[in-house]
């Protein structure tokens, strides 16, 4: 799966999609976080619906899904369904 154009993210969407990836990936919050450059507390908000994403941080996110192949495909239909 290549993602072709640039993901719309909404909340609550956004965090529900981060904490799917994340626990898909089996990481923790802090090793999600090493993984994509952010810290801790910004994945939490994440999750949490409290901030959403830089627009590099949703390349880094859509990379990720990407990687996952037909599991991150399942998460975008799942949460963004055309």
């Amino acid at each position: 799966m290549t993602i072709k154009k640039p993901l719309a993210f909404k909340q609550p969407q956004v965090g529900h999609i981060i904490r799917d990836l994340r626990l898909l990936a089996g990481l923790t919050q802090e090793q999600f976080a090493a993984t994509l450059g952010v810290t801790y507390t910004t994945i939490n908000r994440w999750e949490n619906g409290r901030s959403k994403p830089s627009p590099m941080a949703k390349k880094l996110i859509e990379q990720k899904l990407n990687e996952m192949g037909a599991q991150g495909e399942d998460l975008l239909t799942k949460y963004l369904p055309n």
